[in-house]
């Protein structure tokens, strides 16, 4: 049983050390999440967007497309560490099909009434960063996420 014990212990000190420590806490923004929408409609580009896992990478913050099955995809985002640790918004860049686009994610507390997991984010592509107005910069790509649960998928 001792031998049992200290595996798991070690397995447990693994997992959290891959979880950089960010001002005392895990970032807001780790974790699988899922669209927050009962039907939605898919592109093909975007379809890569429905599940995805946002975790350390390294020194960076990485966002990684999850399949249906629970397989890890491909790498969609990536943000500097430093820069994922609070309330407010990441930007930076994103896949697109084959373009590279710009990609802003904005996170915030939920009311347990209207979500349990308590935390939701908005996630948009395109080709600006004014993602709110009526302009070119308008996204390609918008979706409201709610977390389901930890990160499994790690850039490769």
């Amino acid at each position: 049983m001792k031998a049992l014990f200290h595996s798991i212990a070690a397995l447990s000190i693994g997992l959290f050390a891959a979880v950089p420590a960010m001002a005392g806490a895990p970032s807001p923004y780790y974790g699988r999440w899922t669209v927050n929408e009962d039907k939605p409609v898919w592109t093909a580009k975007g379809r890569m967007y429905r599940t995805i896992d946002i975790a350390p990478c390294g020194k960076d913050f990485c966002g990684v497309s999850v399949g249906d099955k629970a397989s890890c995809g491909a790498v969609l985002f990536r943000f500097l560490a430093k820069h994922a640790n609070g309330e407010g918004e990441l930007r930076g860049h994103a896949k697109w099909g084959t373009a590279t686009k710009n990609v802003q994610i904005e996170t915030w507390e939920t009311p347990a009434e209207s979500w349990p997991g308590g935390r939701e984010i908005d996630l948009y592509v395109g080709d600006g960063h004014d993602f709110g107005g009526r302009s070119d910069n308008m996204p390609k790509f918008h979706g409201e996420y709610k977390r389901i649960g930890d990160a499994r998928c790690t850039a490769r």
